[in-house]
């Protein structure tokens, strides 16, 4: 019965020396964030949040070369119910490029670009308030339908170019959805960028209606300026209505600490003569592991209305901790 037993726990010992290779670390990386938000207009406030996030990452390597990753993340402010928000597994080596499967909050290809030069003015944290209480309603994505996605990226074709491509499944509204990305970075100073992908969901100004989606854009930095101009377009079909987002931005670098942004944006919808646009100055200030922001953001046009009716006008100061 001793033998018996002693050849046991040498196997047991021999096992978790053996499964010990493949084990891999995982680290955890926060940030937190606190806003005060003034808007204008007879319906105007003031408000005070917050933002809160963890990032869990980690992974390892196997014994055929393969690397093995995982991510996920905590926020409450995106899910209330669950506090869960995007995780994917990449699994990634030299020769196979790198394979993710993602989950919410993920995106694809194109809308990993979708990101206006200017920085996505119109997105606020809250929606805006006119006059008359008119609002902003963002362009059709091509991922709006099904976040979850299995994203591929080749290995490097040639210095300075990535490209990307995904697939998104489909859902009971929705048919499946693919997607393609380039961005090249092999001159000093400059970023391009396309994407390209669709949607087969219903336009906010449309009934079933599907789309193709891209995006485009440069930025060059050149000391210690920064100019950057997008586009980003949606080409419906006749069930859908058209719409061309433009977006240009000019940052200064004052010091590695003190940055100021200026930047526009405009939003064209077919059939409204009226163009949604919005332009903000920004200052932003880092020391250590605290970023502070303050913004200024007019706005024109909300809901394709023409004078005071479709203004809107905020400032907002933040306090972002990287920890």
């Amino acid at each position: 019965m001793n033998n018996f037993k002693k050849i046991g726990l040498t196997a047991l010992a021999g096992s978790l020396v053996a499964t010990s290779v493949y084990a891999g670390e995982m680290s955890v990386n926060g940030n937190a964030s606190v806003h005060m938000n003034n808007r204008s207009g007879t319906d105007g406030s003031k408000n005070i949040s917050m933002g809160n996030q963890l990032t869990f990452t980690g992974g390892g390597e196997l014994d055929n070369g393969l690397n093995v990753a995982l991510s996920f993340v905590l926020d409450h402010g995106d899910n209330v119910a669950s506090g869960f928000d995007s995780h994917s597994i990449t699994i990634s080596s030299d020769t196979l490029g790198s394979i993710t499967v993602a989950g919410d909050g993920t995106g694809n290809a194109q809308s990993a670009l979708d990101t206006t030069a200017a920085g996505d003015i119109w997105d606020q944290s809250f929606t805006y308030g006119t006059n008359d209480g008119s609002s902003y309603t963002a362009p059709l994505a091509s991922d709006a339908a099904n976040s979850k996605s299995i994203n591929y990226t080749l290995p490097e074709i040639m210095d300075g170019l990535a490209v990307a491509a995904s697939y998104s499944g489909s859902t009971a509204t929705a048919q499946s959805t693919t997607a393609v990305g380039l961005t090249y970075t092999g001159i000093e100073g400059l970023t391009a960028y396309y994407g390209a992908g669709e949607s087969a969901v219903t336009n906010h100004a449309g009934t079933g209606s599907k789309a193709d989606i891209t995006s485009m854009g440069a930025s060059y930095a050149m000391g210690s300026f920064t100019a950057a101009y997008s586009i980003n377009d949606v080409d419906a079909d006749t069930n859908g209505t058209d719409e061309e987002q433009t977006s240009w931005k000019l940052s200064y670098t004052v010091t590695d600490d003190l940055s100021i942004t200026y930047g526009e944006e405009a939003h064209e919808t077919s059939g409204q003569t009226t163009d949604e646009e919005f332009s903000s100055l920004s200052v932003s200030y880092t020391t250590g592991g605290m970023t502070l922001t303050a913004q200024q953001i007019d706005a024109e046009g909300l809901g394709n209305q023409t004078g005071q009716a479709g203004e809107a006008a905020r400032w907002k100061l933040g306090a972002s901790f990287a920890f």
